[in-house]
């Protein structure tokens, strides 16, 4: 294990509280990596727009993330920032925005998520008029196909390359699609594409709403990969914030052993980071040992729960791993 840059000064600084959980929960995602284990990513939040990609997409690349679970906002805020970077608006006071200064946000189309405002034309118009023609092609041609597969078609097809207004190594979706990375994503109506989906049906440009798969054959192919590579490797579960992202995919283990009697091996690892307060009465604030009596997680199954900002843990986590393995 290399010991220099980053690794070494979390190591040297971070021992105590929620820092010396962030360095057991680094830790131990490197030995689940070095004994051939998988990870699966659940990403709830605004972690695409909070620009992730920086450090998720090398994670990707260099086979330290091998499947994401996310919400639809994160599927498709990394490709909107990917072709509209230049174009956002940053706020850096946005704790003193009043009422008619958000207003005045509304009327310049500028759709603000904290510190961070996402240009409607440049960015959500732009992929709407790029993905609307191939849910056409997929429904002239009978295919159905899952929200992220729509995507990576587009990205493959090289039609947003010339819009390209960062580096595309920053892009977790591009390293995703060149992987041909597993993605899941619960629920993708809750997003500004889905919701322009649904536009189009009601408009009649797509007949078939079916055209997009849903979140039950979601669940379906995850089932298949969680039964595929278990027995081979021990996978663990990475969860950034909470809601249906981690839900739906951790859900996956109970469902096969307890009502499809598969006897398959629990998640071999658990780390969460989320600063919801902790709480037996929220999914996301939850401790892990509650997962346990789901029979998502076992008695001595390595359990992480740092209370922190994601957008400054899980660089550094990221970072660790990638500095400390092959």
């Amino acid at each position: 294990m290399k010991n220099n840059g980053i690794a070494q000064f979390i190591r040297h600084h971070y021992r105590h509280f929620n820092a010396a959980t962030l360095v057991d929960a680094a830790e131990s995602y490197r030995q689940l990596l070095e004994s051939n284990g998988r990870i699966m990513l659940a990403m709830a939040g605004a972690m695409s727009t909070a620009e992730l990609g920086l450090s998720l997409a090398e994670m990707i690349r260099r086979d330290k993330v091998h499947a994401i679970c996310c919400t639809g906002a994160n599927l498709e805020e990394d490709i909107f920032n990917l072709v509209a970077h230049n174009d956002y608006l940053r706020l850096p006071h946005y704790r003193d925005l009043t009422p008619a200064d958000e207003r005045d946000l509304l009327e310049r189309r500028l759709n603000r998520v904290t510190d961070t405002c996402i240009p409607e034309e440049e960015a959500i118009r732009r992929i709407d008029r790029v993905i609307l023609d191939a849910w056409k092609s997929a429904e002239q041609n009978g295919e159905r196909h899952f929200p992220h597969e729509y995507f990576y078609s587009i990205l493959r097809s090289g039609r947003l390359e010339s819009l390209y207004q960062i580096d595309p190594r920053d892009s977790w979706m591009v390293a995703a699609c060149e992987k041909d990375l597993p993605i899941f994503v619960p629920g993708w109506e809750d997003s500004t594409i889905g919701n322009l989906f649904v536009i189009h049906c009601i408009k009649g440009d797509i007949r078939n709403v079916h055209i997009v798969k849903s979140g039950l054959e979601y669940m379906l192919v995850l089932v298949d990969w969680y039964k595929k590579y278990c027995m081979k490797h021990p996978l663990g579960f990475f969860q950034i914030g909470g809601g249906i992202a981690g839900d739906f995919s951790i859900s996956v283990v109970p469902m096969l052993n307890q009502d499809l009697n598969e006897d398959v091996p629990y998640w071999s690892y658990f780390c969460q980071i989320s600063d919801s307060t902790t709480s037996y009465g929220s999914y996301s604030g939850a401790v892990p040992n509650e997962k346990i009596t789901w029979g998502k997680l076992d008695i001595d199954t390595p359990r992480f729960v740092i209370e922190s900002d994601a957008t400054i843990v899980v660089p550094l986590i990221f970072s660790y791993v990638l500095e400390t393995t092959l």
